[in-house]
């Protein structure tokens, strides 16, 4: 069953990784409903087009454009702090933006690439725009996460980074798991203030993730096609997330095909969650954890 069609006008989504996938069948499906598209992209040309195809579809669509990469802490805060500048409210953060890597890379803070973009860019974005989300008073976070949490064999938290152990879906795996156990605390943290924080598995979705990981990896995905979901397809649970007041008061929940289950508790245990929480807090050069409201 598809997801229901929601009047989103006069509500302010930012989201991240916009520009191919799911990601880029969520902004149009949002523009759609009518919301006002915050649209963060690595590439200014990419995402520029992709704006472009959509006023072309929707003209009345408002939408602007962040340039920047997730991974990066400094582009990270140059991006809230251009949001910020011009919006009091954020109504949904849908953090999106993912990252999959054959050979290990790190970015400039010298961070594990996977590890940087597909959680703690995201987990410091959050963090600075949780203010704004607060006033909208029914503020969410959606985070795109994944079955492949089961893959990564659990953190090893002397080794976040891996640095002794990097494997593709290994480190991969470990971030979706991230994406879950930050969304989670995220959910415990701000109970009763509003916001929700929720994350879903979009299945194999056809796109050109993994892409830039040589010949291999592009075989792999045209050889996996005929089984993959449209972008659409794995765009919806996501959307849903975002707009359906099925879930207004659901917080903490990992979802797939617009159901909550339970994701693998094989691969974390009791603790991991608040412990990845306050490393990251440290990783990501948050001074003030307090300033993240607590039950």
């Amino acid at each position: 069953m598809a997801a229901k069609k929601v009047d989103m006008r006069g509500k302010t989504v930012l989201l991240t990784g916009f520009t191919a996938g799911l990601g880029r069948a969520a902004a149009f499906a949002l523009a759609e409903m009518g919301a006002d598209l915050y649209l963060l992209a690595r590439n200014a040309e990419k995402g520029n087009r992709t704006l472009d195809a959509i006023r072309q579809l929707f003209p009345q669509a408002n939408l602007e454009l962040g340039v920047g990469d997730i991974g990066s802490m400094n582009d990270v805060r140059r991006m809230s702090a251009e949001f910020l500048a011009s919006h009091e409210t954020l109504d949904v953060l849908f953090n999106n933006a993912g990252v999959v890597n054959q050979q290990r890379r790190t970015t400039a803070d010298g961070y594990e690439e996977t590890f940087a973009v597909n959680h703690l860019g995201h987990f410091l974005l959050t963090h600075l725009l949780l203010e704004n989300l607060r006033k909208s008073e029914s503020g969410r976070v959606v985070s795109t996460a994944s079955g492949a949490h089961r893959f990564g064999g659990g953190l090893d938290f002397r080794d976040l980074q891996s640095v002794e152990n990097y494997s593709t879906f290994g480190a991969y795996g470990r971030s979706k798991l991230a994406n879950i156990l930050f969304t989670r605390e995220l959910a415990r943290r701000e109970a009763g203030s509003g916001i929700t924080a929720n994350c879903f598995h979009p299945g194999f979705v056809g796109s050109d993730f993994s892409k830039n990981n040589g010949v291999w990896a592009r075989i792999m995905m045209t050889l996996g096609a005929p089984l993959a979901r449209t972008p659409e397809k794995g765009a919806e649970t996501g959307v849903y997330l975002c707009t359906s007041a099925e879930v207004q008061n659901i917080s903490g929940a990992y979802f797939c095909d617009m159901r909550a289950i339970e994701p693998s508790a094989k691969v974390f245990s009791s603790g991991d969650a608040e412990r990845l929480w306050d490393i990251s807090l440290d990783l990501a050069g948050v001074a003030e954890p307090s300033s993240i409201s607590q039950p």
